[in-house]
């Protein structure tokens, strides 16, 4: 076991039912993590749970609705206590939202959505996991963001906005959590080229996008989006779990306050 990455780590992953959340969840467990995976979907978070269990890893679930501050507050002291600490965390919540309306047809409600849906969730969660992590064993918070956060397009208010506010989140985050010993790093990937198949959301996000160019979803993803990034290509599931893992172990120890860019060279920070 001294091999892997997360040998003895406690991990919590919220949304863990999700295709990012779940393919991170099962990489975790590969690498040693005992794997506490919450999500709004008990048969999605089942799905994940039976993957990890037949490939003997360390897997519990809890049904948690990531809105309700005092449901997750309970649900990671009990984490704690079941493991002895925590020792990583992930949001993976997904909040369906709009993208490609411009100001003059975009309702402040939907411009809201995403800003107010995905920064409650990281607040949430990442209050609810800091009690229980660092000073003795080192922590780690790890957040979700999307290149939105810096492009400069329109039609993207809301979405753009809220990236940007993860981001920030986390790097301040990671200021004030140093000195016990956490670290905050948020992940940047692009759209992910196979998290539609996985059952993602972002299939019925980018359906209206790429039905008003005549495509297909997968066309969009891989003859549209993926054109404009200097790989000609978009990052995969594995590729986000497999970053994730590395950034959650004690060999990125070094990290915090920062963005991991797997954009694929749609950004070049």
């Amino acid at each position: 076991m001294s091999g892997l990455l997360l040998s003895d780590k406690n991990a919590v992953i919220y949304g863990g039912g999700g295709a990012i959340g779940g393919a991170i969840a099962r990489v975790f467990a590969r690498e040693g993590a005992r794997v506490f995976i919450a999500g709004r979907t008990q048969a999605k978070l089942d799905v994940v749970a039976r993957d990890i269990a037949a490939a003997g890893g360390k897997v519990e679930t809890a049904q948690v609705n990531v809105f309700d501050q005092q449901a997750v507050e309970k649900h990671a002291a009990e984490v704690a206590v079941a493991g002895g600490s925590i020792d990583i965390a992930l949001n993976a919540v997904s909040v369906m939202h709009d993208q490609g309306t411009f100001l003059a047809d975009l309702s402040l409600e939907e411009f809201l959505r995403p800003i107010d849906g995905f920064l409650r969730t990281l607040f949430i969660t990442s209050k609810a996991v800091a009690p229980h992590m660092g000073r003795a064993r080192p922590g780690v918070i790890l957040t979700l963001s999307e290149p939105g956060s810096k492009l400069a397009i329109g039609g993207i208010l809301g979405h753009s906005v809220s990236a940007a506010g993860k981001e920030a989140f986390s790097r301040v985050l990671a200021a004030e959590l140093a000195p016990s010993n956490i670290r905050v790093i948020g992940i940047r990937p692009h759209a992910v080229v196979d998290a539609p198949a996985a059952g993602s959301y972002t299939g019925e996000l980018f359906e209206p996008m790429a039905a008003a160019g005549g495509q297909s979803v997968d066309e969009f993803l891989e003859g549209g989006l993926a054109q404009g990034t200097l790989l000609k290509r978009l990052p995969t599931l594995s590729e986000i779990a497999e970053t994730a893992a590395f950034l959650a172990s004690d060999r990125s120890g070094a990290m915090t306050g920062t963005i991991a860019n797997l954009t694929a060279g749609a950004l070049v920070d």
